[in-house]
């Protein structure tokens, strides 16, 4: 793919090693001259010193037959000037970062991919991983439901029981959906079905409409609501 990375930050350094290092062409732009260079420096890539808001540089950068443009600058205003313009070039796949909640409704309406407050983000995993450890990972889909996965711990509500017979017990509420079973003894993940036994140490990934909160977490395991 061709991709164009706006910003060489915090976000986009690793961004464009990722980029790189899965053999994509990268264009990468960024307005600060020290960062510009560093990039340089690091990444096989081209990088340009320029604005990205201005048109002539995003054809610069090639624009016109980009697959990917990702705008990672720590300001709104200038994520959405650089998505705006890549909407003219009618670049196939476009996606920025953005900061202030407030601001998402604007991305969305405007047809752009978007990555919520990277730094919310991690706030939220380390979070996690003092009040419900056994979470391994999670994402966020819409405003409160969250797809995560999460360890099954001795004595949890749900060890040694059939999906059927959790779903029977109250276990499992409708906003519950056992997605995938990871278990150490299978080489593939197990597709879960009615009559799947949940045992101890299987890695289970759950969708939740209400969230990875105690409620739906403690059958897996027990914790205490800090929420």
């Amino acid at each position: 793919m061709y991709i164009v990375i706006v910003g060489a930050g915090d976000i986009g350094t690793p961004l464009i090693g990722i980029a790189t290092e899965g053999g994509n062409e990268v264009v990468v732009i960024e307005s600060d001259e020290g960062r510009a260079e560093l990039a340089a420096s690091r990444f096989d890539a081209l990088v340009l010193n320029e604005d990205a808001t201005v048109k002539e540089t995003l054809e610069d950068a090639g624009i016109e037959r980009t697959d990917a443009l990702i705008s990672t600058t720590d300001q709104d205003a200038t994520n959405v000037m650089v998505s705006l313009l890549a909407q003219e070039f009618e670049v196939p796949r476009i996606v920025s970062v953005v900061h202030n909640p407030e601001h998402m409704p604007l991305f969305r309406r405007i047809g752009v991919n978007i990555m919520q407050n990277p730094q919310r983000l991690i706030a939220e995993y380390l979070y996690r991983g003092v009040v419900r450890p056994s979470i391994v990972d999670f994402m966020r889909i819409g405003e409160d439901a969250e797809v995560f996965e999460i360890d099954v711990e001795p004595g949890a509500p749900i060890a040694g029981k059939s999906i059927a017979a959790a779903d029977d017990e109250g276990l499992l509420s409708d906003e519950m959906i056992i997605v995938a079973i990871e278990r150490e003894s299978e080489q593939n993940p197990l597709t879960p079905r009615g009559e799947t036994v949940i045992e101890t140490g299987d890695l289970v990934t759950v969708y939740s409409a209400r969230g990875a909160v105690s409620g739906v977490t403690d059958i897996f395991g027990r914790y205490e609501d800090h929420t």
